[in-house]
């Protein structure tokens, strides 16, 4: 077997080996449960999970895929499958981004590049913050160059290939972005088989069907349609950990908003010492870049890494946050930018080739001592980012509610006490997640989107749950609730959080469990209807279906036409 044949085995393994390294802990028995992550063993096609409510569709279409897959396959361990591919496929990537823009480079390079993708602090932060399905999009980044690379010269594979690289990251919104920029960034330079201008249209054709889940719920609900909450802009911009200014960790690509959200080695001056490590195997292969920087890939990469630290850097200054506020209020979706930290993923492949190039020529033991240096740049990423993404047990009560309210004749809404969207379980850990209600029960759950950040709040988009949560606040009655459609009553016992005068209202409803962690209430009588008509609710299925033929397509026509190059090359003499 030749060097470049074991290489095709070894740099998947060891991107797996690696995945495995960093995602071991949670792979036991158990849900994750961290901040923005909420893994159930069951969820439901609602409204909510349609993305067909007053909210930003931007769950869509993940909670659409696990409600569907949950009901043959625990919900739980979809997500940790989701998860784990994810960060095996970017490191897996990496080094195929190498094979194809680097023909020369050998295992070592790849290894090298497979090392600085997987094993960095955008990762550490996302997989902290909970930000599990951003994660897809990421690792879509070296495959679409892949894709975009044989699309230039002329292979109809490349095609399925970038097609399954956007439904893939378009399982957020936010991660089908990043690969339709990093597609039209390579694409767009001049040169290869085909017009630049042909190439870009069709990547965006692909872009907009990967993305009509959330372009056709957004057109149909109108979610977000009134922009969202100015103070989200600075409270969401990227953040300068110690010993770096905002450049300088945006550059190590760390900085993300949340400062409770960053593995402990990010908290000290070893930031300043992790940053060094990982940016001084990077700038050691910009050299041998250089000499190629007429390569189209190499040349739309780098300029696609100065926009990624940049702009974000500039976001972050007085002036960039006033002209952030201006966007979020007049230019519809703008809301989608606001967390800015994360389009630094968009540097990640020209970071992973340029470590590759430093040791280009060079014998196997410098490629092993980059791989030691960039594992060693950030050491707490190993083991669950230190120990903090480990799997969660509910409590048998969710099951029993969830149960309950399933058997019900009438339909009708939930509305949650405490009030608010984040819960700390005696069961979930010190940091605080996201109520697990919405996915848990099979009715819609009323959320505000309303978010408590750094001691400031951004109001959210949901204004029904916000009359819903004033009614109970004040101590309204059975009355006002079915006013606004809701059925049902959850309290969440083992959690802090605002009830204000919510015991007279609950008084008049009638109790239908209660346990130590949960009490559920319903809402006697009618009770007005809030859904989303069949119509809405067919189209916005049809267009799940749509992204997940995709999706399916891309990975077959893909899989096939690569199949049948590899076979006439062995055939040929």
């Amino acid at each position: 077997m030749t060097a470049r044949r074991r290489a095709l085995f070894v740099a998947p393994g060891y991107s797996l080996l690696l995945a495995l390294l960093i995602l071991g802990p949670l792979l036991g028995p158990g849900y994750l449960l961290l901040r923005d992550a909420v893994s159930t063993p069951r969820s439901y096609l609602t409204d909510s999970a349609l993305g067909l409510t007053d909210a930003a569709a931007r769950a869509v279409p993940q909670d659409a895929l696990l409600a569907t897959l949950s009901v043959v396959v625990d919900g739980g361990l979809v997500v940790k499958a989701i998860l784990l591919v994810a960060l095996w496929a970017v490191g897996w990537g990496a080094a195929r981004m190498v094979c194809t823009v680097l023909p020369t480079a050998g295992l070592g390079p790849q290894l090298v590049a497979a090392t600085v993708t997987v094993w960095n602090p955008y990762v550490a932060e996302r997989l902290l913050q909970g930000h599990w399905s951003l994660l897809t999009g990421y690792a879509a980044l070296p495959w679409t160059v892949c894709a975009t690379v044989a699309i230039r010269r002329g292979h109809r594979r490349g095609w399925f290939a970038l097609a399954a690289c956007l439904a893939a990251a378009g399982l957020t919104p936010t991660g089908v972005l990043l690969a339709a920029v990093t597609a039209v960034a390579v694409l767009a330079r001049p040169g290869g088989r085909s017009a630049a201008w042909l190439r870009v249209t069709g990547a965006f054709g692909l872009f907009v069907v990967a993305s009509a889940p959330w372009l056709v719920a957004t057109a149909l609900a109108g979610g977000g349609g009134d922009g969202s909450d100015p103070a989200g802009v600075a409270a969401f911009a990227a953040r300068a950990e110690p010993g770096l200014a905002t450049l300088g960790s945006l550059a190590g690509l760390g900085g993300v908003w949340n400062e409770t959200a960053v593995p402990d080695t990010r908290t000290t001056l070893f930031a300043l010492v992790g940053t060094v490590l990982l940016l001084g195997v990077v700038l050691c292969g910009l050299p041998a870049l250089w000499r190629r920087r007429r390569h189209p890939v190499v040349a739309a990469l780098t300029a696609l890494a100065l926009v990624a630290v940049l702009l974000p850097t500039l976001g972050a200054t007085a002036w960039g946050l006033d002209a952030g506020r201006w966007m979020v209020q007049n230019v519809p979706g703008a809301g989608l930018l606001r967390d800015a930290q994360k389009w630094v993923a968009l540097a990640a492949p020209l970071y992973a080739l340029a470590a590759a190039a430093a040791v280009l020529r060079r014998h196997g033991t410098w490629s092993l001592s980059a791989v030691l240096i960039v594992l060693l740049a950030l050491p707490d990423l190993a083991w669950g980012v230190g120990g903090a993404l480990r799997p969660v047990h509910y409590p048998p009560s969710w099951q029993q509610v969830a149960a309950e309210v399933d058997g019900d004749p009438d339909s009708g809404d939930v509305a949650v006490l405490p009030t608010g969207m984040f819960r700390k379980f005696p069961y979930s850990g010190a940091a605080p997640v996201l109520d697990p209600a919405p996915r848990m029960l099979p009715e819609d759950v009323l959320q505000t989107g309303e978010l408590v950040v750094a001691g400031g709040t951004v109001k959210g988009e949901g204004s029904r749950a916000q009359q819903v949560e004033r009614v109970l606040l004040t101590g309204g009655s059975a009355a006002d609730l079915a006013s606004l459609g809701v059925r049902w009553v959850l309290v969440e016992r083992d959690t802090p959080g605002p009830r204000g005068e919510s015991a007279t209202t609950l008084a008049g409803l009638e109790r239908q469990f209660s346990d130590e962690h949960l009490e559920l209430y319903r809402v006697g009588g009618d009770v007005a209807q809030h859904e989303a008509s069949d119509r809405a609710r067919a189209t916005v299925s049809a267009a799940h279906l749509l992204w997940a033929l995709l999706l399916a397509g891309g990975l077959l026509g893909a899989g096939v036409l690569e199949a049948r190059t590899r076979q006439r090359r062995r055939h040929q003499p």
